[in-house]
C-alpha cells in the first residue's frame, strides 16, 4: 500500500505575499469593471436628462461620471503597482533559485576537489611527462633515418644486384662449332646451264609485216564494236 499520509509543502512568507497580491489584483480588476459600468450608466443618464431638458440633473450625472473616472484612474494605478510587485517577486524567486543552484554547484566542486590531493596530481603529471618522453625516445630509435653513407651503400648494392640479374637474363652463347653432319641445310641445286634470254626482234621488215597484218580487215566489218563498248586501237 502506498503512503496515505502525504507531506504537504511548506508555505513560506513569499508564497503568502504572492497569494495576497494576486487576490488584490483580482479584486481590483472586478472593481474596474464596476466603475466602467457606473461611468457608462451616468453617461447614459446625462443623455436622457438632456433630452428631457433637465439641465441641473444632467450636470449632476456628468459630475458623478467624472468622479468615477478619476477613481478608475486611481484603480488602474494600483493595479499597475500590484502587477509590478508580482513581477519583482517572481524575478527575485528565480534569482534565488539560480543562486541556490550555483551554490550547490560550487559546493559540489569543492567536495570533489577535497578528494583530490594536489601532490598526487603533480606526481601524475610528472609520471605522464616521463612516460611520454620515454615513448618519444623509443619512436626516435625505431624511426631513425639512415645516414648519407648508408644510403650510398644501399644504392650501390641495388645497382650490383640489377647488373647480376641483367647478365643472368641474357641468352646462352654457344662455345663449340656444330658438326656439319649434325645439321644439313636444304639449299636449291646449283644450275649447270646459262639462262636463255628471249631474242628481241629488231628487223624492220618483220615489224612492218606484223603491222600490215593487224591493219587488214578480218571479215567482221559489219560488227559494231562500239555497241559492245569495245574501243579499237590501231598500232
Amino acid at each position: 500500500m502506498g503512503n496515505l499520509f502525504v507531506k504537504k509543502p511548506k508555505i513560506t512568507e513569499v508564497d503568502r505575499a504572492i497569494l495576497s497580491l494576486k487576490t488584490q489584483r483580482r479584486k481590483l480588476a472586478q472593481y474596474q469593471q464596476q466603475l466602467d459600468a457606473v461611468i457608462e450608466a451616468e453617461k447614459q443618464a446625462a443623455r436622457d436628462l438632456i433630452r428631457e431638458k433637465k439641465k441641473d440633473r444632467a450636470l449632476l450625472a456628468l459630475k458623478k461620471k467624472k468622479t468615477q473616472e478619476e477613481l478608475l484612474k486611481q484603480v488602474d494605478a494600483w493595479l499597475i503597482n500590484v502587477e509590478q510587485q508580482l513581477a519583482d517577486i517572481e524575478l527575485a524567486s528565480k534569482q534565488k533559485a539560480v543562486f541556490e543552484s550555483l551554490k550547490a554547484g560550487t559546493n559540489a566542486i569543492a567536495a570533489i576537489q577535497s578528494e583530490i590531493n594536489l601532490d598526487d596530481v603533480q606526481k601524475l603529471m610528472d609520471d605522464t611527462a616521463e612516460a611520454k618522453a620515454y615513448q618519444d625516445e623509443i619512436n626516435a630509435v625505431l624511426g631513425e633515418k639512415l645516414s648519407a653513407e648508408d644510403e650510398e651503400e644501399i644504392l650501390a648494392e641495388f645497382e650490383n644486384l640489377e647488373s647480376q640479374i641483367t647478365v643472368q637474363d641474357l641468352p646462352n652463347i654457344p662455345t663449340s662449332i656444330p658438326d656439319e653432319h649434325d645439321e644439313k641445310l636444304d639449299l636449291p641445286d646449283v644450275p649447270t646451264k646459262a639462262p636463255v634470254v628471249p631474242q628481241v626482234v629488231t628487223d624492220d621488215a618483220e615489224v612492218s609485216t606484223r603491222r600490215k597484218v593487224m591493219e587488214e580487215p578480218c571479215g567482221l566489218d559489219w560488227v559494231d564494236w562500239e555497241e559492245f563498248g569495245i574501243d579499237i586501237v590501231i598500232i
